[in-house]
């Protein structure tokens, strides 16, 4: 997928993740429900729930942040956190700037600052400070976190700055110069909320927001576009698209590429289905392709990426499968389509980016990343490897500009290669290193295998195994096994400096599983584990557990997992499903109550993952992976560790409140924190994100050792 397409999706996801921010500090009347006696955590900011929160934390600290060897873990993943040795990723805007945004011990929230494409190829580059985070939000008294920021090409002097508050998905947007490093006096600017901006012109945006009544989703993102005029105030922005009540979201933007200039609409029906529509004279020129499939516009090309088979133009194309087609051609009628990719078995479209006048095509062989080069020349495309990549490890590719050239940044990483960056230009031989991590944990003496269980249905689920050489099998190493299962996410090699020296440099096992619901094998891997089908990603994860047994890599005393969002769901299912197969669980901003998820924050556009619970027969699968409705005081569970955030707009703490509440009426073994700020994702800065891991680390190794 591309720019146009993808920033809405990602931002509704879970990896990593538009209606008006929930303030945690607004009171609100706290709901009853005689059927559910915990609802009342639902109430985010509620003086009762919030003390509530404060007890529990008061517990886990007591339990797992009181000793040296917490303190000393949680200095040293700081440490790491706030190193300067840390790769400062950028991305290029305009002729002459790459900007990153740094953040450290002395700028928690982060600067926001430039530099040369020479001076960033040197050890130790200079910058230009842009925006400072920390000072601005000092000034105005607020906890601002970085969201990012849109620019008007092609001088790329104005951009549109996003600013959230503790971290949420909710941000407000204001309208910045680069040139003056000044926001513009009576500039575009939007107050928190959910929104979209595209910018259309200099003196024009696409906006889709909260513009009142009737303007969102049931998922709560916005359903109305509207482009709105430099100088007006937003109530007189006109209207250009409209979606429905039970759509996702609605977005438009323009791609500004000199000489393909378009307007695009895009339309999220369900999270897995949409629609793509041109913008002209007016009218909505609908792209004919799958709701399932993703349109991706290129210069001349358009490139269509199929979830599903596709029968056109007298030709059956198989799901996972990349096309080509021009643009003009299909809008003409024409229906013929080159074939960039076409999946096998064991491969699958990992990514695509175009530069300027070629595509970088990933493929993911056996969960093993290989990188070519598509090359039109002007009669048929041409495929050539990627010269100077590794045989093992996660390659990302992405072009630097793919309006301007043909240059290109590679990150490559395992489990226990530190991360580099490097950077080339297609057709002139092997790239460059340009940064690398240092080694942050020792990884001499350990190595990773590649490993399969088989599930209860006969599947073979691939496994990631990092431990010592020659690991002695005698069920006794602590084993921590890792998974996500949902979303078409796959879970590849990379280095985590957390993992190794908080777990493999004490002698730790730690395991990655591939399972179902993932991408690592296509969207027929994803769908296999969608809806009904969920219980194959849980005897999927259950399989590589009781492989990690049978092989004596560990036991049952010595093994924990972890997961997060998704993951977080997989994991208390495998804490009600398998309960005799760990001895700790970590549950990191879960969804756990399946039957209610919906109609909580941004739950109802996950449905197209795991169904409606409104529709009796597909509530009645539903609760069967409900683990808030499966959790019985008469079983003995495994110990548990919950985590969340207040500010977590995405997937509501209500969650992992009501599960920790319900594991407490019924006296089970748990543990929970929750961050009073960062988001979906768990810390707003680094400081917060080296006390959840460490955390979350000592919770595992005190119960596993």
């Amino acid at each position: 997928m591309n720019r146009f397409t993808t920033g809405i999706a990602a931002a509704i996801a879970f990896t990593v993740p538009i209606l008006i921010a929930q303030d945690p500090n607004m009171p609100r009347p706290a709901p009853t429900n005689a059927a559910d006696p915990n609802q009342w955590l639902e109430d985010v900011g509620g003086a009762r729930s919030l003390a509530w929160v404060k007890e529990r934390n008061a517990d886990s600290q007591k339990e797992l942040a009181s000793s040296d060897e917490f303190r000393a873990l949680n200095e040293r993943i700081l440490s790491i956190l706030d190193s300067t040795a840390r790769i400062p990723y950028v991305g290029k805007q305009g002729p002459l700037w790459y900007y990153n945004l740094w953040q450290d011990a002395k700028n928690p929230r982060g600067i926001w600052r430039r530099t040369s494409q020479d001076e960033y190829m040197r050890e130790s580059p200079t910058w230009d400070l842009v925006l400072d985070l920390d000072a601005l939000g000092k000034a105005e008294k607020e906890n601002w976190v970085w969201h990012g920021a849109t620019f008007l090409r092609p001088d790329c002097r104005r951009c549109l700055i996003s600013l959230s508050r503790g971290g949420a998905d909710a941000s407000v947007t204001r309208e910045f110069d680069v040139v003056t490093k000044q926001f513009v006096k009576d500039g575009f600017e939007l107050p928190e909320a959910k929104s979209t901006v595209a910018w259309r012109d200099q003196d024009s945006v696409f906006v889709a927001t909260d513009f009142g009544p009737g303007s969102m989703t049931s998922s709560g993102y916005p359903r109305v576009v509207k482009v709105w005029q430099r100088g007006t105030p937003l109530a007189a922005a006109k209207t250009v698209a409209e979606g429905q009540e039970s759509d996702v979201f609605l977005s438009a933007s323009r791609d500004r590429t000199k000489g393909f200039e378009r307007d695009i609409v895009y339309r999220g029906i369900t999270f897995f289905t949409n629609e793509v529509f041109l913008l002209r004279d007016g009218k909505q020129v609908k792209i004919d392709k799958p709701d399932s499939a993703n349109a991706n516009f290129h210069r001349e090309w358009l490139l269509v990426e199929l979830r599903d088979d596709w029968a056109v133009g007298g030709r059956t194309y198989a799901a996972g499968s990349l096309l080509a087609a021009k643009v003009d051609a299909f809008l003409a009628g024409e229906r013929t389509f080159d074939v960039l990719f076409e999946p096998t078995e064991r491969s699958s479209l990992a990514g695509f980016s175009p530069t300027r006048n070629h595509v970088l095509l990933n493929v993911l062989d056996n969960v093993r990343n290989r990188v070519s080069v598509l090359t039109h020349d002007g009669k048929e495309w041409k495929q050539e490897p990627l010269p100077g990549l590794p045989e093992f490890g996660t390659i990302s590719a992405s072009a630097v500009d793919d309006e301007d050239g043909d240059d290109y940044f590679l990150t490559i990483t395992d489990y226990l290669t530190p991360t580099s960056l490097w950077m080339g230009t297609i057709g002139s031989g092997k790239p460059t290193k340009v940064k690398s991590l240092p080694a942050f944990f020792d990884a001499g003496g350990l190595e990773v295998t590649q490993r399969e269980a088989t599930s209860k249905d006969g599947t073979r689920i691939p496994y990631f195994l990092v431990g010592r050489k020659g690991l002695v099998r005698n069920g006794e190493n602590p084993t921590l096994l890792y998974g996500y299962g949902g979303f078409e996410v796959s879970m590849t090699p990379g280095y985590s400096a957390g993992v190794g020296s908080a777990w493999l440099e004490k002698g730790g096992v730690y395991a990655v599983a591939n399972i179902r619901g993932g991408g690592e094998f296509g969207p027929k891997w994803h769908q296999a584990a969608l809806k009904a089908n969920r219980i194959k990603c849980y005897e999927d994860f259950a399989a590589v557990a009781e492989d990690l047994i049978a092989q004596k890599v560990t036991s049952t005393r010595h093994l924990g997992i972890q997961g997060g969002s998704n993951g977080g769901l997989l994991m208390g299912n495998m804490l009600v499903m398998y309960p005799h197969l760990f001895e700790a669980v970590v549950c990191q901003v879960p969804l756990l109550d399946m039957l209610r998820y919906h109609k909580l924050l941004a739950g109802a556009s996950w449905m197209g993952e795991y169904g409606n619970p409104d529709l009796p027969e597909e509530a009645q699968w539903l609760q069967r992976y409900s683990p808030y409705h499966n959790v019985k005081a008469d079983v003995k569970y495994p110990k548990v560790l919950f985590t969340t955030s207040t500010r977590d707009d995405r997937v509501h703490p209500g969650h992992a409140r009501k599960m920790m509440a319900r594991m407490m009426e019924q006296k089970h073994d748990v543990l929970y924190y929750e961050n009073i700020e960062g988001g979906h994702g768990g810390a707003a800065d680094n400081k917060q994100a080296a006390f959840m891991s460490a955390l979350s680390w000592t919770f595992l190794w005190k119960n596993l050792k």
